[in-house]
């Protein structure tokens, strides 16, 4: 009998080792030693780690609207005169080619693509009248906005890219994504923020549990488009960690606060809009104020006035949180 113990023991190892290299499969999917899959890059948890804890850029409670929207190829565009009885006549919906132009018909064909529907509405209506000097005004609208898009990668159910309307979230993005799959380490989602080449890296972590089982909004962040959501594969030591369901995630631990006995449980925060800032520029500089001095001659009662003007005074420019999201101003 003493036998079989350390035989028994001996046995289920030999199980486990075997199930580990070959693979076996459970309830939460495959298991292996050597898990494939989507993992983080040494370099991607470095730039991670040096994220801010507090960072000037929109959540879900606190959300800006975007600049003017630039049309790019792919987007479909509405021309039609402001009057209805008017004789002008145009093409259908106007898909902007590759090339960046649409078909305006007997009028030309415009290059729209980097523009504004205000700049278009200027060309469009300068090209019309150079045939049709009475043609009244002309309205672009734009219908189809497909350029803008954002991205949600790795262990989701239905990664791609998906089109961007304006006030979605991280939350959002993953459930449009179909949620995580069941193989998704929820400590190891990113968002990634496209930069220039040779530029700085934006590489901002997302508590996730925290969002789902919290409500916490700090890491809830308003995507921009072109913003990639990662999600990465589950390592080893998480499949084996009894408590890796409970714990938090090292880089979304600190003090939770419950809201007082009946505080907040009957409403919802409203979520703030804000206008667009603009890009910081070099500081506009405020005209020179006058100021008034009089001056006393000995022995006078009243003197002569002079004016001299103060020294110009920098207004500080608020920053655009987009192209500087940690706030540093650099």
């Amino acid at each position: 009998m003493p036998q079989l113990v350390p035989r028994f023991v001996c046995g289920r190892f030999l199980l486990f080792v075997a199930a580990a290299t070959l693979g076996c499969s459970g309830p939460s999917g495959s298991f292996t030693l050597f898990p494939a899959g989507d993992f983080l890059l040494d370099s991607t948890k470095d730039l991670e780690k040096r994220v801010p804890a507090q960072m000037a850029v929109p959540r879900e409670l606190e959300k800006t609207v975007m600049p003017a929207y630039l049309v790019q190829p792919g987007d479909v565009l509405l021309v039609e005169p402001v009057q209805l009885d008017s004789p002008l006549r145009f093409p259908a919906d106007q898909t902007i080619l590759p090339d960046g132009t649409i078909d305006l018909g007997r009028f030309g064909r415009l290059v729209v693509a980097g523009k504004t529907l205000e700049q278009i509405e200027s060309d469009v209506d300068a090209a019309i009248k150079a045939i049709e000097k009475d043609a009244g005004a002309i309205n672009v609208r734009l219908i189809n906005p497909q350029s803008a898009v954002y991205y949600v990668l790795g262990e989701v159910s239905s990664p791609g890219s998906f089109p961007y309307v304006g006030r979605e979230t991280v939350l959002d993005a993953i459930l449009s994504a179909g949620g995580l799959t069941d193989k998704a380490s929820q400590c190891n989602i990113i968002l990634s923020r496209p930069s220039a080449p040779g530029g700085c890296r934006t590489v901002i972590p997302i508590c996730y549990r925290h969002i789902v089982q919290q409500g916490d909004t700090a890491s809830n962040y308003q995507l921009m488009p072109g913003d990639r959501i990662y999600v990465s594969t589950r390592t080893l030591w998480e499949q084996l960690s009894p408590c890796y369901n409970r714990r938090d995630c090292a880089q979304c631990r600190g003090q939770q606060c419950p809201c007082p006995a009946g505080c907040g449980a009957g409403s919802t925060p409203l979520t703030n809009y804000s206008l667009p800032v603009a890009p910081a520029i070099a500081p506009a500089l405020a005209p020179p104020m006058a100021e008034t001095i009089e001056v006393v001659p000995p022995g006078a009662s009243s003197g002569l006035i002079l004016e001299e003007a103060s020294p110009p005074v920098a207004r500080k420019m608020a920053v655009d949180p987009f192209l500087d999201p940690f706030g540093d101003g650099e």
